[in-house]
């Protein structure tokens, strides 16, 4: 097994917009890509103790004048008797009618995991692991371009994510998980992870196993030395010449795409590079292994 170190990106339609870590408040971005079905944007915190509001809005453009129009608008508030969150969209520069959604279960000085995941006709809302709201479009989805948030919060991470989302309620996997692969793989075909490091991290590992057990792919990743690096079925290790992108307690995403003569490895939606595999050892692989240090939420093959 060979590597080709040169951080080739895979195609743009399975790349990741790269997380976004302790941004300064107010933040604003664009979305890559816009949004669209299937995408969804995670938002990963603090509320302080002082907190009164927060405003999360996924705008059509990010110009200061005239205001864009806000196709969603959720706002948590925490000053009055009964904390509540606000839906609304603001079109022409006035709101509509407001959505107010009462019970959050977002609580100050207490950290949090919210998920949006925009489907056909609406967006769905979970807290930290629960569904809380849904809220059906007033303005056309494919105009949604700008993410800003602004308010009492401290965020610690953004993420987007572009295919196979993590379910709203999706339960953490049991590690190691094993994935079978009854066609082996082909070129064009997807191998997504998803999950969250541990606080104290040891090591991740990937490993692609043929009929006969031999492990002729494995992806290693050690947090003692900060490295990444492909182990080929006899031990020898080739190391990635890229940033270390795993963070204790932070989410992740490895991509694998299959291609004609080997994979290309994305993580966190930067291109790592190759590793070379001819396609009658692909066709033979069989099953998928993951373990190490890490909470799993989504494994896709």
């Amino acid at each position: 097994m060979s590597t080709d170190e040169h951080l080739d990106p895979i195609p743009d339609s399975f790349i990741l917009q790269p997380p976004v870590f302790h941004p300064v408040i107010p933040y604003v971005t664009t979305i890559f890509g816009g949004l669209y079905a299937g995408k969804m944007i995670m938002l990963q915190g603090v509320v302080p103790r002082h907190a009164r509001r927060f405003q999360v809005d996924f705008q059509c453009g990010c110009c200061l004048h005239p205001r864009p129009d806000v196709a969603f608008h959720f706002s948590p508030r925490f000053y009055t008797v009964k904390p509540h969150v606000i839906c609304n969209t603001l079109q022409g520069g006035l709101w509509q009618k407001e959505v107010r959604w009462p019970g959050i279960a977002l609580q100050k000085g207490a950290s949090f995991l919210i998920l949006f995941l925009f489907d056909n006709e609406e967006v769905k809302v979970s807290v930290n692991g629960q569904h809380f709201l849904h809220y059906r479009y007033r303005l056309p989805l494919s105009r949604v371009d700008t993410l800003d948030i602004s308010g009492d919060i401290l965020v610690k991470a953004v993420g987007f994510l572009n295919i196979s989302p993590l379910l709203l309620y999706s339960p953490r996997l049991e590690v190691p998980c094993s994935r079978a692969l009854p066609r082996g793989l082909w070129p064009g075909q997807v191998i997504v992870v998803r999950g969250l490091v541990l606080k104290e991290p040891k090591d991740f590992t990937l490993s692609l196993r043929d009929g006969a057990t031999h492990v002729p792919v494995t992806l290693r990743a050690s947090f003692t030395d900060r490295t990444l690096a492909w182990v080929s079925s006899w031990g020898r290790k080739k190391l990635i010449s890229a940033p270390f992108l795993f963070y204790p307690q932070r989410f992740f995403e490895v991509l694998l795409l299959c291609q004609e003569g080997g994979l290309k490895l994305a993580l966190n939606g930067h291109g790592l590079g190759a590793t070379s595999l001819d396609q009658k050892a692909l066709e033979q692989l069989r099953d998928l292994r993951i373990s190490g240090s890490v909470h799993l939420y989504c494994v896709h093959c």
